[in-house]
């Protein structure tokens, strides 16, 4: 919000003038009449852990964060680059392989990643689009530019969370948010049908949202996007197989099934093809997959391109089918499988951050400069023990943004969560995630591990360019 002379920064300025008119007691007041819109409407997640599953209602900072038109444009441009280059690849290591024949990629990173699916080999998937819905993970560093953490390219969460918060941002500085003209994203369950119906190519293609159920962390939101899509929520329960077609059961009987928004891991979609233990998918929906008779989005097997030893290689994935450098870049990563890397790693536990390369969620990761002795300790002997399964990355002290923190206004540190929907054309949502590291100092936002979100304002180049809501 300031630069580091202390000016407010143009784009914030409207807002910087709103804080200072309504004072302490009125923000105080609009964050609780936030916070209990949120609880009336039962905006929650679910944390996993301590025993027991507890569902809460996600904590929602007011001030919303703000970038500006020319800024957007350039994350804009280098996220359509990515999914690009992303799904060209998918569609390479699940065809021909030629990135692993050229040594690009080493062939077992590839093919001994657990989220390879082999059963995806040689299958059309229409436009080439294996990952219909990406969430990637954004940070700015301290030089002001913007750089990819992560990608989410299987069942990425959270749009729900960023049609709320901007719900509750446009009530709470209607004038503001009116003058600064934001552009709006609440489009965005149209967009989601529009890519999901693409891929069926026909527009009266019947579209389900397959949910694991209530207990799912991500359940709130499931039911909220079925709901503004108009199409039915379902279980693995409500859908049957039957002559390598997709059914599902309703009170007037079998109705066919053209697209599965899956919000169901790959394991767990189809007993018979993965998981046979697994009671949350569909037995016979990979045959009919197979066949072409139904399409499922986000495909199986996407996760062996967000693994975050594969995401070392990104750069060179653009490079390669795009014959272009990455807009947005990487974080430097060391790959622990190579024994030099792990040795500068194990030695230099205190400033890098660990990650295990098949976790999400903030799980299987230590903040070395925030970690205890022994803690560093028991990690390197985890990583001795098995170095394929880590990666490891600078500390990077990311951006901050203005947080209501118990009465007054801090700094906390974000990232941000674009959304990006690929189908017969690529769009990137005008707006997106951010989230928050509540607690101070902190550099972890996962809400699982307690962190909080709130809106994200991308401003139009100028009143006049604002698409309609």
């Amino acid at each position: 919000m300031f630069a580091p002379d202390g000016v407010t920064r143009a784009h914030y300025r409207l807002l910087d003038q709103d804080i200072h008119a309504l004072g302490a007691q009125a923000l105080a007041d609009r964050q609780k009449t936030l916070e209990r819109s949120f609880l009336l409407q039962g905006i929650t997640f679910t944390v996993y852990g301590a025993g027991s599953a507890t569902e809460r209602i996600i904590p929602t900072d007011l001030f919303p964060r703000i970038i500006p038109a020319a800024e957007w444009a350039v994350i804009e441009t280098g996220l359509i680059q990515r999914l690009k280059a992303l799904n060209l690849f998918l569609a390479d290591i699940y065809g021909e392989q030629k990135i692993l024949a050229d040594g690009i990629i080493p062939r077992d990173l590839i093919l001994g990643c657990p989220a390879y699916r082999r059963q995806m080999k040689h299958l059309f998937v229409p436009h080439q689009a294996y990952v219909n819905v990406c969430g990637s993970d954004l940070v700015r560093g301290q030089d002001g530019a913007f750089f990819v953490l992560e990608d989410n390219l299987r069942v990425p969460s959270g749009v729900s969370y960023m049609l709320a918060n901007r719900d509750a941002s446009r009530r709470t500085f209607p004038n503001t948010f009116r003058e600064a003209g934001v552009r709006p994203v609440e489009r965005y369950p149209d967009l989601l049908l529009s890519t999901l119906k693409s891929m069926a190519e026909r527009p009266d293609a019947q579209v389900v949202v397959l949910t694991p159920g209530v207990y799912n962390a991500a359940y709130y939101e499931h039911a909220y996007l079925a709901r503004l899509m108009g199409v039915p929520l379902v279980e693995g329960r409500d859908l049957t197989a039957h002559d390598n077609r997709v059914y599902m059961r309703t009170t007037a009987g079998l109705r066919p099934v053209d697209v599965i928004y899956r919000r169901v891991d790959d394991d767990f979609t189809d007993p018979l093809a993965f998981r046979h233990e697994s009671s949350l998918g569909v037995a016979g929906l990979f045959n009919a997959y197979r066949a072409g008779q139904v399409v499922i989005c986000n495909a199986p097997g996407t996760g062996v391109a967000d693994d975050k030893a594969v995401y070392a290689y990104v750069p060179s994935i653009i490079r390669y089918y795009l014959d272009e450098d990455a807009i947005l870049p990487n974080v430097k990563t060391f790959l622990c499988r190579e024994s030099a890397q792990l040795s500068h790693v194990l030695a230099n536990l205190d400033k890098l951050v660990v990650k295990a390369v098949g976790a999400s969620g903030g799980y299987g990761m230590l903040v070395g400069p925030h970690a205890s002795k022994a803690e560093r300790e028991a990690f390197a002997e985890a990583l001795k023990a098995d170095p394929e399964n880590y990666v490891a990355q600078p500390t990077i002290q990311i951006s901050t943004a203005p947080c209501l923190m118990d009465g007054h206004i801090e700094p906390r540190h974000v990232d941000l969560r674009p959304f990006i929907l690929s189908g017969e054309k690529v769009v990137v949502t005008p707006g997106a995630l951010t989230r928050v590291a509540l607690r101070r100092g902190s550099l972890v936002v996962n809400s699982s591990q307690g962190g909080g979100s709130k809106d994200t304002w991308v401003l139009a180049p100028s009143p006049a360019k604002l698409e309609a809501p």
